[in-house]
């Protein structure tokens, strides 16, 4: 008996990359779908930093709230930009941790702080391993839906950027202290493969 291929319409975000779409998408290989680009979890369509932070995010947050990145995968196809604005969105990344978050674990911070200089995409997971530390899961995910449409909004206008940040980027906290430093960048498939779940 035949099965259909699954789509992006059917399939199951879950955390970890993965060898086809029968095994389930994380939030980017779903965009490399809808991008109609090979099945990848770095879809040549969609911003490195924004790319990172969900990738990270995707990994390290509940069904539930995972299943609420299908739409924002669909909102990052298109949005890879010049230099000047992933060093913006780098930015925005760092100040929106900064601003919410407490630190992220100590081995985090150490790997952000010797891998930084390699890539602005780093920032990205830096942001997202700041908000998956944080206790209060409900707001951090609030927080982490605005923060990517924030990024998918900057067009490397620099009065974007500040714009963004005053008007996009406030609310509550979710942990008392605002200091948050650093995060782990994912550098390969196999170490995302290593991490993910074997329960699905």
């Amino acid at each position: 008996m035949s099965t259909t291929p699954p789509s992006h319409q059917t399939v199951r975000l879950a955390a970890g990359s993965h060898s086809s779409p029968d095994d389930g998408t994380c939030a980017m290989e779903l965009a490399s779908m809808l991008a109609g680009e090979p099945f990848s979890d770095r879809p040549l369509s969609v911003s490195p930093v924004i790319a990172s932070f969900m990738r990270s995010y995707n990994d390290r947050v509940g069904d539930e709230r995972r299943n609420e990145l299908y739409a924002h995968a669909a909102r990052a196809v298109g949005t890879r930009g010049d230099r000047g604005t992933e060093e913006q969105r780098a930015r925005l990344c760092m100040r929106w941790a900064r601003d919410y978050f407490d630190p992220p674990p100590l081995h985090v911070r150490v790997l952000h702080r010797l891998l930084r200089w390699q890539a602005h995409d780093l920032d990205g997971v830096y942001a997202a391993r700041a908000a998956v530390a944080a206790s209060d899961r409900e707001n951090t995910h609030r927080l982490a839906l605005a923060l990517i449409d924030q990024l998918v909004a900057l067009d490397g206008d620099d009065g974007d950027e500040r714009q963004l940040v005053q008007a996009g980027l406030t609310g509550a906290s979710t942990d008392g202290s605002y200091a948050a430093r650093s995060s782990l960048h994912q550098t390969s498939s196999r170490a995302r493969r290593s991490a993910t779940p074997t329960n699905g």
